[in-house]
């Protein structure tokens, strides 16, 4: 047997895994790595299951070009394909001009492919326009941790650091079901007298470990975050010597906050007064404490703000800056923290520097070989570049890698059109995702257990996915892909497509920035189970914990931010009177192009579902399994009820793995954050009616 240390394909924990391939070739197995310390062994069942995407009849295993007599796609040798792309992105940007070809990346893509991703629409098409979906995901996180700190690092501490802190308070974020290894470290916390605070409109499965849940409205996480740091102002329970030592902007955040004492916050949020005073007492007396966010206050068209007023609670404190203390994001993807530091958003080059900043395009052009004033500026972010596929002055051929919008993202059935009209759109995927069906040109991708590269987990530890198998014949990776295909488009060097190449060029393209990767290599990764950036030298040790001596703005302090509450973009009313809340299940990942093609998985999780309180359920005369009709002012889904008493009755929940009828994102809001781009799938309005031909029934 061979066996071969790597990691999961999923979540952003990145949990180590062990490969084991029998003599010869056949199936590949997945074993516990109980050495790697962030999982400690422990795999959920996606990651157990994560052979089974490996399987020929689970993949594509050959190019597919569209067949425009016949209207499908066939398939077709790698010459045609490849030509077929080039030919396409070439004729857009002659008929319509550059930033006329669009590139749409992946969270789950490595280092080396976002940035070579990033590098070949700069360098080879010169299109501003290229984003990818990791902007749905972190990026008002990511905003709120730049405004305040300086630098956005998920987590600016090793997970591990959780199960010793005081205090979490863990707002819209269910580790349970989204990265169950990590409720360890929840549990763990406990176990060692902390205590746990969890904020969701649902009591979800890691609610349910809490020691205090508070369900408040959805799209009402900004007014809780004020109300708490309201109560501390009030009560006398602010870190006055921190706020002065390593602050700046208190007063005008406190005067912010003192606008919503906590009887507004109640109404606001429903989360009763008393309540609001517990949840700040425990985490005000803890010695140290944490506050965790994931999607449920990010995913919002007030995200950023959402996320800075969680902040400025930390360190209005003194919970931020000091050992066991601070403030994360629970990152989601699998490298949505790489893919954010390399050049795949529409505003960033490698190495979380600002494409407008005129140091930052020197140093860039200088790796790469061009002049500064033939780097494009910043393009359009993530919707915004969907929304304008096919339109005049928009994109109007797309090469997309690792992402499947028409099951991701926002106000899905528009997207869904806006592909259709492009003149030309080539995917690249592991599989025949819901979006590759439109392709024109479509494009086998070699796996995670089939080539090597390295991903950046939620702790901004640098860790390193090594092959242990050799792909189908019919498949290539996504490096040998653009390299490839910038030969054909006229540059011939400069995109090498080893791995270890590229992430030696990546090196020297970060050295210096934010995110500076000088001193990793793939010896370090191996040896050290990782290393965490910024590491600038190769003696340097890595940086496991930010923010120690000093945060990374100018004069070294942490900024508090004034915010205000406002509502969500769309509130409920006569016509839509619920609000729809959206998120994962356990079994399922993402748009489901993988996990939906797992039949374990499926046995666990086999479609949507809308999750509603008996007391709606009642009102409507529904039971457990009959099917609803889910309607908002963007479209309608089809999916069977599921009553508990775990969600607040003025709100549903969908999961969003799914096409087709139970498409939840059919129904959600596209409105963006101002600051991060970020489109409002937390919360939207809607109405829910039993389907036509459904008797009513009462439980």
């Amino acid at each position: 047997m061979t066996r071969t240390d790597t990691h999961c394909p999923y979540c952003a924990l990145q949990c180590g895994m062990r490969i084991e391939v029998p003599p010869g070739g056949g199936a590949a197995e997945v074993l516990e790595r109980p050495g790697f310390p962030v999982n400690r062994g422990a795999l959920c069942g996606k990651g157990r299951t994560a052979a089974a995407v490996l399987d020929p009849g689970a993949r594509l295993t050959a190019p597919l070009v569209r067949d425009h007599r016949a209207g499908g796609l066939r398939e077709a040798s790698w010459p045609e394909a490849l030509e077929r792309v080039a030919a396409g992105l070439a004729a857009a940007a002659e008929r319509y001009g550059r930033s006329a070809v669009g590139v749409f990346g992946g969270g789950g893509l490595t280092n080396e492919k976002a940035y070579l991703l990033g590098k070949f629409a700069r360098v080879v098409l010169r299109t501003p326009n290229i984003d990818y979906n990791g902007r749905f995901c972190m990026s008002s996180a990511a905003a709120a941790h730049r405004i305040a700190f300086g630098l956005d690092r998920g987590l600016p501490f090793p997970v591990a650091d959780i199960a010793r802190t005081g205090c979490v308070i863990l707002v819209g974020a269910n580790p349970a079901e989204t990265m169950p290894p990590a409720l360890r470290y929840f549990l763990e916390l406990k176990e060692n007298g902390g205590r746990l605070v969890v904020v969701d409109p649902r009591r979800t499965r890691t609610a349910d470990h809490a020691d205090l849940h508070l369900q408040p409205v959805p799209g009402t996480d900004l007014a809780l975050a004020l109300g708490l740091l309201h109560l501390a102002v009030a009560d006398g329970r602010v870190d006055r010597e921190f706020v002065a030592a390593r602050t700046s902007g208190f007063e005008q955040a406190r005067a912010a906050a003192m606008a919503h004492w906590p009887e507004r916050v109640e109404r606001i949020t429903g989360v009763p007064v008393a309540r609001l005073r517990a949840a700040l007492e425990l985490f005000a007396d803890a010695a140290t404490g944490m506050v965790l966010t994931a999607r449920g206050p990010e995913q919002q068209s007030k995200g950023t703000d959402t996320v800075g007023a969680w902040i400025n609670l930390c360190l209005a404190l003194g919970k931020a800056g000091r050992p066991g203390s601070g403030y994360g994001c629970l990152t989601g993807q699998g490298n949505g923290q790489g893919g954010r530091e390399h050049g795949q958003k529409a505003d960033q080059l490698p190495g979380y520097r600002s494409i407008e900043d005129p140091a930052a395009r020197a140093h860039l052009a200088g790796v790469w070989g061009v002049a500064p004033d033939e780097l494009p500026g910043p393009g359009r972010s993530a919707y915004e570049l969907l929304d304008c596929l096919g339109t005049e002055g928009g994109v109007r051929a797309l090469l997309l890698m690792g992402s499947n919008p028409v099951v991701s993202a926002p106000r899905a059935a528009h997207t869904t059109r806006r592909l259709r009209a492009l003149d030309f759109l080539a995917v690249s995927d592991v599989v025949l995702s819901e979006t590759a069906q439109l392709a024109d040109v479509v494009l086998p991708a070699a796996q995670w257990a089939e080539e090597t590269g390295t991903l950046t987990n939620l702790e901004g530890r640098v860790i390193l996915r090594q092959a242990a198998l050799r792909p189908p014949a019919g498949v290539r990776t996504d490096l040998e892909v653009l390299s490839e295909l910038a030969a054909r488009l006229g540059v011939e060097h400069g995109f090498p497509s080893g791995p270890e190449e590229v992430f030696e060029e990546l090196r020297r393209a970060t050295a210096g920035g934010p995110a500076d990767y000088a001193g990793i290599s793939y010896h370090r990764i191996r040896a050290e189970d990782g290393v965490f950036w910024p590491c600038p030298a190769e003696d340097h040790p890595g940086t496991p914990r930010l923010f120690l001596d000093r945060f990374a703005t100018p004069d070294g302090r942490a900024r508090f931010v004034p915010v205000s509450y406002r509502p969500a973009a769309e509130e409920p009313d006569a016509d839509y009177p619920l609000h729809l809340t959206t998120g994962r299940v356990v079994a399922q990942y993402q748009s489901g192009a993988q996990t939906r093609r797992v039949p374990a998985l499926n046995r666990a999780a086999p479609g949507p579902f809308v999750e509603l309180h008996p007391r709606l359920a009642e009102r409507l005369q529904v039971a457990d399994g009959d099917p609803l009709v889910i309607t908002s002012r963007r479209g309608r889904a089809l999916a069977p009820a599921r009553v508990t008493d775990t969600i607040r009755p003025d709100t549903v929940f969908m999961p969003f793995h799914w096409g087709g009828a139970g498409r939840a994102n059919t129904l959600t809001n596209p409105a963006l954050d101002p600051t991060s781009g970020m489109p409002e799938f937390k919360v939207c309005a809607v109405r829910v009616e039993r389907a036509p031909g459904v008797k009513g029934r009462t439980r």
